[in-house]
Protein backbone atom coordinates (compact mmCIF):
# COMPACT_ATOMS: atom_id res chain seq x y z
CA UNK A 1 0.00 0.00 0.00
CA UNK A 2 1.39 3.15 -1.10
CA UNK A 3 2.13 5.58 1.66
CA UNK A 4 -0.40 8.33 0.17
CA UNK A 5 -3.05 6.10 0.87
CA UNK A 6 -1.58 4.84 4.30
CA UNK A 7 -1.74 9.01 5.13
CA UNK A 8 -5.39 9.29 4.02
CA UNK A 9 -6.33 6.44 5.98
CA UNK A 10 -4.87 8.11 8.95
CA UNK A 11 -6.36 10.76 8.46
CA UNK A 12 -9.75 9.12 8.37
CA UNK A 13 -9.31 7.85 11.71
CA UNK A 14 -8.70 10.73 12.78
CA UNK A 15 -11.76 12.17 11.83
CA UNK A 16 -13.48 9.17 13.65
CA UNK A 17 -11.88 9.83 17.18
CA UNK A 18 -12.01 13.25 16.88
CA UNK A 19 -16.13 13.48 16.23
CA UNK A 20 -17.02 10.51 18.92
CA UNK A 21 -14.28 12.84 21.48
CA UNK A 22 -15.76 15.97 20.99
CA UNK A 23 -19.56 13.64 20.56
CA UNK A 24 -19.04 12.38 24.12
CA UNK A 25 -17.75 15.45 25.68
CA UNK A 26 -20.83 17.23 24.62
CA UNK A 27 -22.80 14.74 25.44
CA UNK A 28 -21.75 14.35 29.30
CA UNK A 29 -22.83 18.37 29.03
CA UNK A 30 -26.43 17.21 27.95
CA UNK A 31 -26.01 19.30 24.42
CA UNK A 32 -26.77 15.48 22.77
CA UNK A 33 -30.44 13.86 23.43
CA UNK A 34 -30.94 10.23 23.45
CA UNK A 35 -28.26 7.59 24.44
CA UNK A 36 -24.68 7.26 22.61
CA UNK A 37 -22.47 4.34 22.02
CA UNK A 38 -19.20 5.74 20.58
CA UNK A 39 -16.98 4.08 18.20
CA UNK A 40 -14.16 5.08 20.18
CA UNK A 41 -11.07 2.60 19.61
CA UNK A 42 -12.80 1.08 16.44
CA UNK A 43 -11.06 3.89 14.29
CA UNK A 44 -9.25 1.92 11.77
CA UNK A 45 -12.55 -0.57 11.18
CA UNK A 46 -14.29 2.52 9.61
CA UNK A 47 -11.67 4.02 8.01
CA UNK A 48 -10.88 0.41 5.91
CA UNK A 49 -14.91 0.13 5.08
CA UNK A 50 -15.10 3.80 4.11
CA UNK A 51 -11.64 3.57 1.56
CA UNK A 52 -13.50 0.55 -0.14
CA UNK A 53 -16.88 1.63 -0.53
CA UNK A 54 -18.21 4.32 -3.15
CA UNK A 55 -21.19 6.32 -2.87
CA UNK A 56 -23.14 3.84 -5.68
CA UNK A 57 -22.48 1.39 -2.51
CA UNK A 58 -25.78 0.73 -0.12
CA UNK A 59 -24.18 0.55 3.41
CA UNK A 60 -26.16 -0.05 6.86
CA UNK A 61 -23.84 1.53 9.89
CA UNK A 62 -24.31 -0.01 13.25
CA UNK A 63 -24.61 2.45 16.07
CA UNK A 64 -20.99 3.27 16.55
CA UNK A 65 -20.38 4.02 13.24
CA UNK A 66 -20.85 7.87 13.31
CA UNK A 67 -17.33 8.34 11.88
CA UNK A 68 -18.45 6.63 8.83
CA UNK A 69 -21.82 8.27 8.04
CA UNK A 70 -18.90 11.83 7.42
CA UNK A 71 -16.22 9.56 5.84
CA UNK A 72 -19.27 8.33 3.20
CA UNK A 73 -19.67 11.81 2.36
CA UNK A 74 -22.28 13.33 3.99
CA UNK A 75 -20.80 16.92 5.44
CA UNK A 76 -19.75 16.66 8.77
CA UNK A 77 -21.59 19.73 10.25
CA UNK A 78 -24.98 18.25 9.34
CA UNK A 79 -23.90 14.69 10.76
CA UNK A 80 -23.22 16.55 13.97
CA UNK A 81 -26.26 18.28 13.83
CA UNK A 82 -28.25 15.36 13.58
CA UNK A 83 -26.84 13.72 16.83
CA UNK A 84 -27.74 17.02 18.52
CA UNK A 85 -31.14 16.94 17.09
CA UNK A 86 -31.09 20.01 15.27
CA UNK A 87 -33.07 21.03 12.57
CA UNK A 88 -29.72 21.39 10.62
CA UNK A 89 -29.57 17.83 10.53
CA UNK A 90 -29.36 15.39 7.92
CA UNK A 91 -32.77 14.11 8.89
CA UNK A 92 -33.62 17.07 10.28
CA UNK A 93 -32.73 16.46 13.58
CA UNK A 94 -35.77 13.21 13.76
CA UNK A 95 -32.96 10.33 13.08
CA UNK A 96 -30.21 11.11 15.85
CA UNK A 97 -27.99 8.47 16.54
CA UNK A 98 -29.82 5.38 15.48
CA UNK A 99 -31.59 6.19 12.76
CA UNK A 100 -29.42 8.61 10.40
CA UNK A 101 -29.33 8.34 6.77
CA UNK A 102 -28.44 10.01 3.12
CA UNK A 103 -29.32 8.00 0.82
CA UNK A 104 -27.29 10.10 -1.43
CA UNK A 105 -23.86 9.00 -0.19
CA UNK A 106 -25.39 5.10 0.02
CA UNK A 107 -25.99 5.41 3.76
CA UNK A 108 -29.76 3.59 4.58
CA UNK A 109 -29.92 4.21 7.56
CA UNK A 110 -29.28 2.01 11.26
CA UNK A 111 -32.25 0.70 13.47
CA UNK A 112 -32.51 0.57 17.29
CA UNK A 113 -32.89 -3.44 16.22
CA UNK A 114 -29.65 -4.73 15.63
CA UNK A 115 -29.39 -8.15 13.40
CA UNK A 116 -32.36 -6.43 10.93
CA UNK A 117 -30.45 -4.74 8.74
CA UNK A 118 -28.82 -8.17 7.94
CA UNK A 119 -32.05 -8.81 6.10
CA UNK A 120 -33.08 -5.35 4.29
CA UNK A 121 -29.18 -5.73 3.01
CA UNK A 122 -30.48 -9.02 1.42
CA UNK A 123 -33.23 -6.70 -0.43
CA UNK A 124 -30.56 -4.12 -1.85
CA UNK A 125 -28.06 -6.49 -2.63
CA UNK A 126 -30.84 -8.64 -4.76
CA UNK A 127 -32.18 -5.71 -6.05
CA UNK A 128 -28.02 -4.57 -7.11
CA UNK A 129 -28.10 -8.21 -8.55
CA UNK A 130 -31.14 -8.31 -10.86
CA UNK A 131 -30.43 -4.88 -11.92
CA UNK A 132 -26.79 -6.40 -13.50
CA UNK A 133 -24.99 -3.52 -11.42
CA UNK A 134 -21.59 -4.45 -9.60
CA UNK A 135 -22.70 -1.48 -6.71
CA UNK A 136 -22.56 -3.81 -3.16
CA UNK A 137 -24.61 -3.85 0.23
CA UNK A 138 -22.29 -3.74 3.12
CA UNK A 139 -23.75 -4.43 6.72
CA UNK A 140 -21.82 -3.49 9.97
CA UNK A 141 -23.51 -5.09 13.17
CA UNK A 142 -21.75 -6.22 16.26
CA UNK A 143 -20.57 -9.68 17.79
CA UNK A 144 -23.46 -9.87 19.71
CA UNK A 145 -26.02 -9.23 16.45
CA UNK A 146 -24.43 -13.41 15.80
CA UNK A 147 -26.54 -14.85 18.47
CA UNK A 148 -29.71 -13.55 16.73
CA UNK A 149 -31.65 -15.14 13.71
CA UNK A 150 -30.98 -12.93 10.87
CA UNK A 151 -27.49 -13.33 11.38
CA UNK A 152 -27.91 -16.89 9.97
CA UNK A 153 -31.19 -16.14 8.40
CA UNK A 154 -29.23 -13.26 6.15
CA UNK A 155 -26.06 -15.58 5.57
CA UNK A 156 -27.71 -18.78 4.58
CA UNK A 157 -29.55 -16.87 1.68
CA UNK A 158 -26.53 -14.68 0.60
CA UNK A 159 -24.47 -17.44 -0.25
CA UNK A 160 -27.36 -19.36 -1.51
CA UNK A 161 -28.29 -16.17 -3.84
CA UNK A 162 -24.62 -15.68 -3.94
CA UNK A 163 -25.70 -11.61 -3.67
CA UNK A 164 -23.53 -8.67 -3.76
CA UNK A 165 -23.25 -8.31 0.11
CA UNK A 166 -20.54 -7.33 2.35
CA UNK A 167 -20.74 -8.45 5.71
CA UNK A 168 -18.44 -6.63 8.10
CA UNK A 169 -18.74 -7.67 11.67
CA UNK A 170 -16.76 -5.36 14.27
CA UNK A 171 -16.08 -8.36 16.73
CA UNK A 172 -15.12 -5.71 19.66
CA UNK A 173 -15.16 -8.32 22.44
CA UNK A 174 -18.64 -7.67 24.12
CA UNK A 175 -22.31 -8.16 23.49
CA UNK A 176 -23.19 -5.33 26.08
CA UNK A 177 -21.14 -6.81 29.29
CA UNK A 178 -20.75 -10.75 28.11
CA UNK A 179 -17.54 -11.65 26.28
CA UNK A 180 -18.30 -12.97 22.94
CA UNK A 181 -16.43 -16.47 23.89
CA UNK A 182 -19.20 -16.52 26.79
CA UNK A 183 -22.41 -16.31 24.83
CA UNK A 184 -21.16 -18.58 21.36
CA UNK A 185 -19.61 -21.60 20.53
CA UNK A 186 -16.69 -19.94 18.93
CA UNK A 187 -14.79 -16.71 19.79
CA UNK A 188 -14.03 -16.67 15.91
CA UNK A 189 -17.12 -15.68 14.61
CA UNK A 190 -16.07 -16.09 11.45
CA UNK A 191 -16.20 -19.51 11.52
CA UNK A 192 -20.23 -19.26 11.04
CA UNK A 193 -19.74 -18.00 7.76
CA UNK A 194 -17.82 -20.71 6.50
CA UNK A 195 -20.55 -22.90 7.44
CA UNK A 196 -22.63 -21.06 4.86
CA UNK A 197 -19.98 -22.14 2.22
CA UNK A 198 -19.45 -18.39 1.96
CA UNK A 199 -16.00 -16.74 1.46
CA UNK A 200 -14.59 -15.39 4.83
CA UNK A 201 -11.87 -13.67 6.69
CA UNK A 202 -10.97 -12.77 10.17
CA UNK A 203 -8.36 -9.82 10.21
CA UNK A 204 -6.83 -7.27 12.94
CA UNK A 205 -9.20 -4.43 13.43
CA UNK A 206 -7.00 -2.07 14.57
CA UNK A 207 -4.41 -2.58 12.06
CA UNK A 208 -5.95 -0.36 9.71
CA UNK A 209 -3.47 -0.48 6.88
CA UNK A 210 -4.25 -4.55 7.04
CA UNK A 211 -7.92 -3.94 7.01
CA UNK A 212 -8.06 -1.94 4.59
CA UNK A 213 -6.18 -4.12 1.91
CA UNK A 214 -8.27 -7.14 3.39
CA UNK A 215 -11.71 -4.68 2.85
CA UNK A 216 -10.24 -4.14 -0.78
CA UNK A 217 -10.09 -7.61 -1.60
CA UNK A 218 -13.04 -8.63 -0.37
CA UNK A 219 -15.00 -5.53 -2.38
CA UNK A 220 -12.94 -6.74 -5.37
CA UNK A 221 -14.21 -10.45 -5.16
CA UNK A 222 -18.26 -9.15 -4.69
CA UNK A 223 -17.46 -6.57 -7.65
CA UNK A 224 -16.70 -9.81 -9.72
CA UNK A 225 -19.55 -11.47 -8.71
CA UNK A 226 -18.65 -14.07 -6.85
CA UNK A 227 -21.24 -13.99 -4.08
CA UNK A 228 -20.96 -12.12 -0.56
CA UNK A 229 -17.91 -12.04 1.25
CA UNK A 230 -17.71 -12.06 5.48
CA UNK A 231 -15.05 -9.37 6.91
CA UNK A 232 -14.45 -10.55 11.03
CA UNK A 233 -13.05 -7.30 12.52
CA UNK A 234 -11.01 -8.02 15.75
CA UNK A 235 -11.29 -5.18 17.61
CA UNK A 236 -12.53 -3.40 21.60
CA UNK A 237 -14.29 -0.61 22.88
CA UNK A 238 -13.12 2.31 24.57
CA UNK A 239 -16.34 2.51 26.59
CA UNK A 240 -18.44 0.05 28.24
CA UNK A 241 -22.62 -0.05 27.85
CA UNK A 242 -22.82 1.52 31.60
CA UNK A 243 -20.94 2.70 34.27
CA UNK A 244 -19.49 0.77 36.30
CA UNK A 245 -18.69 -2.34 33.56
CA UNK A 246 -16.43 -4.65 34.47
CA UNK A 247 -13.40 -5.98 32.00
CA UNK A 248 -9.69 -7.14 33.30
CA UNK A 249 -7.44 -4.28 33.87
CA UNK A 250 -4.54 -5.81 31.61
CA UNK A 251 -7.15 -6.29 28.88
CA UNK A 252 -7.74 -2.26 28.63
CA UNK A 253 -4.28 -2.10 28.88
CA UNK A 254 -3.34 -3.76 26.28
CA UNK A 255 -6.01 -2.94 23.82
CA UNK A 256 -5.84 1.28 25.01
CA UNK A 257 -1.82 1.41 24.94
CA UNK A 258 0.01 -1.42 22.97
CA UNK A 259 -2.95 -2.35 20.37
CA UNK A 260 -4.45 1.21 20.43
CA UNK A 261 -5.47 1.87 16.40
CA UNK A 262 -3.26 5.33 15.64
CA UNK A 263 -0.42 4.57 17.94
CA UNK A 264 -0.48 1.05 15.69
CA UNK A 265 -0.78 3.48 12.19
CA UNK A 266 1.79 5.95 13.20
CA UNK A 267 4.44 3.41 14.22
CA UNK A 268 4.00 2.24 10.65
CA UNK A 269 4.21 5.51 9.20
CA UNK A 270 7.38 6.38 10.89
CA UNK A 271 8.79 2.66 10.71
CA UNK A 272 8.37 3.14 6.86
CA UNK A 273 9.32 6.54 6.19
CA UNK A 274 5.80 7.66 5.16
CA UNK A 275 5.84 10.59 7.82
CA UNK A 276 7.31 12.06 10.85
CA UNK A 277 5.67 13.05 14.16
CA UNK A 278 5.24 16.51 12.78
CA UNK A 279 3.03 15.71 9.63
CA UNK A 280 0.96 13.15 12.17
CA UNK A 281 0.65 15.59 14.67
CA UNK A 282 -0.44 18.66 12.15
CA UNK A 283 -3.07 15.65 10.76
CA UNK A 284 -4.39 15.41 13.85
CA UNK A 285 -4.65 19.23 14.56
CA UNK A 286 -6.42 19.78 11.27
CA UNK A 287 -8.66 17.61 11.62
CA UNK A 288 -9.89 18.39 15.43
CA UNK A 289 -10.26 21.86 14.34
CA UNK A 290 -12.48 20.86 12.26
CA UNK A 291 -14.41 19.10 14.31
CA UNK A 292 -14.60 21.66 16.23
CA UNK A 293 -16.30 23.84 13.67
CA UNK A 294 -19.06 21.45 13.24
CA UNK A 295 -19.82 21.34 17.33
CA UNK A 296 -20.00 24.87 16.87
CA UNK A 297 -22.77 24.77 13.94
CA UNK A 298 -24.64 21.93 16.33
CA UNK A 299 -24.89 23.91 19.22
CA UNK A 300 -25.91 27.28 17.07
CA UNK A 301 -28.58 25.50 15.17
CA UNK A 302 -32.37 26.04 16.00
CA UNK A 303 -34.47 22.57 16.95
CA UNK A 304 -36.72 21.24 14.85
CA UNK A 305 -40.37 22.68 14.03
CA UNK A 306 -42.63 20.99 16.02
CA UNK A 307 -45.42 21.91 12.92
CA UNK A 308 -42.92 19.07 11.00
CA UNK A 309 -43.04 16.52 13.21
CA UNK A 310 -44.94 14.54 11.29
CA UNK A 311 -43.67 15.50 7.72
CA UNK A 312 -41.69 12.60 5.71
CA UNK A 313 -43.23 10.01 7.76
CA UNK A 314 -44.34 8.28 4.74
CA UNK A 315 -43.27 8.85 1.54
CA UNK A 316 -46.02 10.31 -0.61
CA UNK A 317 -48.23 11.61 1.67
CA UNK A 318 -48.52 13.42 4.75
CA UNK A 319 -49.37 12.25 8.30
CA UNK A 320 -52.72 14.51 9.51
CA UNK A 321 -51.92 15.99 13.41
CA UNK A 322 -54.80 15.49 15.47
Amino acid sequence: MDGNTVLELYRKMWVVRAFEQGLEREFKKGNVPGMLHTGLGQEAVQAAIANSLRKTDAFFPDHRAHGLLVLAGTPGEKIMAELFGKATGVCSGKGGSLHSADPSVGNFGDNAVEGSMMATALGVGLAYKMQKRDDLAAVIVGDGTAGRGEWHESLNLAATWKLPVLYCCVNNGYAISTAVGDSHATAELYEFACAYKMQSVQVDGNDVVEAARVTAEAVDWIRQGKGPFFIEYKTWRWQGIFSGEFRPAEEIRYWKEEHEPMKLARDYMVKNHIADDAVLEQIKAEVEAQVETWITFALESPPPDLSKATANVYVGWEVETR
